[in-house]
């Protein structure tokens, strides 16, 4: 029966085209400035190098938060990045070796995004390390032993050089070298059998086999260094994109054979009975995934693998994303329940994925992901200073604290799971977290198809660049996504284009004033951009986006609120105590991996949670927007607040959490009118409730 399901998959030919011709040596430069005919398919929306975006307002606030947290100090004492064995250190969590990878790959966005130079140096000294100690044979990181070199940590640590190069032009010739000097061993390894991609007898550094399943992510910084420096290498790079994508063939690891309707699960619970390997249905494996057909469409210009991918995103909206805009899975997906989990990297690795894309698929819906994961997951699972993290989120969360029984309701995460801390249930979250934020904002503009710029993530920032001999610079200010407004101040020395994209829920009546002072309706393209022609010179451009909530069902008669691209959930008050951090095995964590800012959070209610809701009954409440607090994502910071009508009733404990929803909800209570806030700012929170009918009740309160 397996067989013959993923005989249908390969028939509709969404395997791989083997021994592909490759194209001539001629690429094309760093140049944004227009389109050009080029070996591999160009996006849409043509990302700028890092360093080019800069945040402003609410959005700078969080990453300079993110930087005096824990992602901006691991270096400095964190035993998987301060003492990882690659720069001569003894500690890793596993035989992956991928934590300071992890780590360097988050964090040189962020150095660079901020301009910071503190970060600057911690960056620049782990990489400088790295390239000093590169081996004779031309491998990447401290592995001797062949039988222990892994490919697949190496795909990250070329993501961060790939972006450092962009960013610091005075170091891209010596990051080139050391690429060159490692492609040839890879190819090598690769050519023999897939080495380092499939572990063998007798091998010690992937037995599960993450990086087979990974395989595409080597090809965005090879497909950067094919198109920008080649060094007359093209062949090799070329065939060692191949060979990653053969071996994930090889190991079983094919995503063009798992997106696809009728084999990608619907629902799934252990034991599994399916046509494909359960890594497959890992969260973050398949935040990744969604990468893999587009990856090699670059290269072969099959229309199909694009497809592929909207297929991708659609089957995995209907059937496991989240509220929160993320993948429910714990480690693995189920089912829709709120009573699972959904992990911080794959909040992360979906913030990425959305956006990156969205510039090849260019689909407005697609941005919205973007945010949605951006404005709910993510800060939903961060402490609002940065210093903690859990593990996973639930939808329904009435308390974050080790849970007294085992949570059965996970398939792969302990009772530990859903605490705020340094390394809550496997330290990948708390080295991985920090990419989440600067990779949005090195996305959240564009340069459009035309050759003009577009704003497609609406936070604040500004972008100084040129287009062709045209200087531009471009601030937006925006308390987006908590106000509606966006203002942008442009000068620019000649004529251009300049596109905002409108979100997909916006409602008609949203307005733009254009720099000749008119005002009028926005008229966004299908794929929700709004086009704006500019003069040479200073011009302001002001957009106010008109929305209202939005009610979404779910089974047995639930529901979830949002406005604009925010999740809301019940207003819980809490207390919140600190507890000394716990290592990811139950045991201490040593004093010297931790600092006066590292502790574990128990945080519980001290207010109901337990309500149904009647969603025809709401009503927004926004205080005024012209300055936010800093840290937003805390309870009480947001401005936008919704009034709800609610009801208490009895929703009994499962797993030493919050039950399922109750089908039949017994009231307890009389109505009265509940507070919501954002997700985001709610660290215990309520989002996926029962439905009511109730009398009207007075939301002006």
């Amino acid at each position: 029966m397996a067989t013959s399901v993923i005989t249908k998959a390969l028939t509709a030919s969404l395997l791989i085209t083997t021994g592909l011709t490759l194209p001539h040596d001629t690429l094309n430069g760093r140049s944004v400035q227009r389109r050009t005919s080029s070996d591999l398919v160009q996006p849409v929306h043509q990302s700028f190098p890092l360093g080019t975006i800069k945040p402003r307002g609410w959005f700078k606030d969080q990453l300079t938060l993110e930087a005096d947290g824990l992602a901006g100090n691991l270096y400095d004492f964190y035993r998987f990045v301060h003492d990882s064995m690659w720069i001569g250190g003894s500690s890793e969590y596993s035989n992956l070796h991928e934590s300071s990878p992890y780590w360097f790959n988050g964090l040189v966005p962020l150095a660079f995004g901020l301009d910071d130079n503190r970060l600057k140096g911690q960056v620049y000294s782990y990489m400088n390390y790295v390239l000093e100690h590169q081996q004779d044979d031309g491998w990447l990181g401290p592995e001797t032993d062949p039988s222990t070199r892994s490919l697949w940590a190496r795909c990250y640590f070329l993501v961060g050089l790939m972006q450092y190069a962009q960013a610091d032009p005075s170091q891209e010739d010596r990051i080139v070298d050391a690429m060159h000097r490692y492609i040839p061993l890879a190819h090598s390894m690769l050519k023999d059998n897939f080495t380092g991609l499939i572990e063998k007898p007798g091998e010690d550094y992937d037995g599960d086999g993450f990086g087979a399943m990974r395989a595409h992510e080597m090809h965005i910084p090879l497909q950067w260094l094919y198109e920008n420096h080649p060094r007359n290498n093209s062949q090799l790079i070329w065939e060692t994109m191949e060979l990653m994508i053969d071996g994930s063939v090889a190991a079983a690891s094919d995503w063009r054979t798992y997106w696809v309707k009728g084999v990608y699960p619907e629902v799934t619970y252990t034991p599994r009975n399916e046509p494909f390997k359960s890594l497959f249905n890992h969260g973050v494996n398949m935040a990744e995934g969604l990468r893999y057909p587009l990856a090699i469409y670059r290269m072969t210009h099959d229309e199909a693998l694009k497809t592929q991918t909207r297929t991708a995103v659609d089957l995995l909206s209907q059937y496991h994303k989240s509220l929160a805009g993320t993948i429910i899975g714990d480690e693995f997906i189920t089912d829709l329940n709120p009573i699972r989990g959904a992990e911080l990297c794959t909040a992360a690795e979906m913030t990425f994925s959305m956006a990156w894309i969205y510039q090849y698929l260019g689909d407005n819906d697609l941005a919205d992901w973007a945010e949605q994961v951006a404005f709910n997951a993510v800060p939903g699972s961060i402490f609002p200073d940065w210093w903690s993290h859990q593990y996973v989120q639930q939808e329904n969360q009435p308390w974050s604290r080790n849970l007294t029984v085992s949570p059965q309701m996970w398939v792969n995460v302990g009772s530990y799971g859903n605490v705020f801390g340094l390394e809550p249930n496997y330290p990948c979250c708390t080295v991985n977290h920090g990419q989440a934020y600067p990779k949005f904002l090195a996305n959240s503009f564009t340069v459009t198809e035309d050759g003009g710029i577009a704003h497609v993530l609406l936070i604040p920032g500004s972008i100084s660049t040129s287009l062709g001999n045209n200087k531009v610079t471009i601030q937006a200010d925006t308390n987006y996504p908590f106000g509606m407004n966006l203002n942008y101040l442009v000068t620019s020395d000649s004529d251009f284009t300049f596109y905002v994209r409108i979100p997909g829920w916006a409602d008609s009546s949203s307005t733009i004033t254009t720099p000749d002072g008119k005002t009028n309706q926005v008229s966004p393209s299908d794929q929700g951009l709004q086009k704006v022609e500019l003069s040479h010179g200073t011009s302001h451009i002001s957009i106010n986006l008109e929305t209202e909530p939005r009610v979404v069902t779910r089974a047995n008669n639930t529901a979830a609120i949002y406005y604009g691209p925010l999740l809301y959930s019940l207003h819980i008050d809490a207390e919140v105590s600190d507890v000394q951090s716990i290592a990811f095995t139950g045991d201490s964590i040593p004093t010297t991996s931790t600092t006066s800012h590292t502790h574990d959070h128990i945080v519980v209610p001290k207010s109901i949670w337990n309500v149904a809701i009647d969603p025809s009954q709401i009503r927004v409440v926004q205080a005024d927007v012209s300055t936010l607090s800093n840290p937003i994502w805390d309870l009480n910071a947001p401005p936008i607040e919704l009034r709800v009508a609610a009801v208490e009733i009895d929703w009994p404990t499962e797993f030493d959490t919050a039950a399922n929803p109750p089908l039949e909800p017994h009231i307890t209570g009389k109505p009265f009118s509940a507070r919501f806030v954002p997700f985001g700012s709610a660290k215990i929170h309520m989002a996926h409730l029962p439905v009511v009918d109730l009398a009207k009740v007075d939301l002006s309160n």
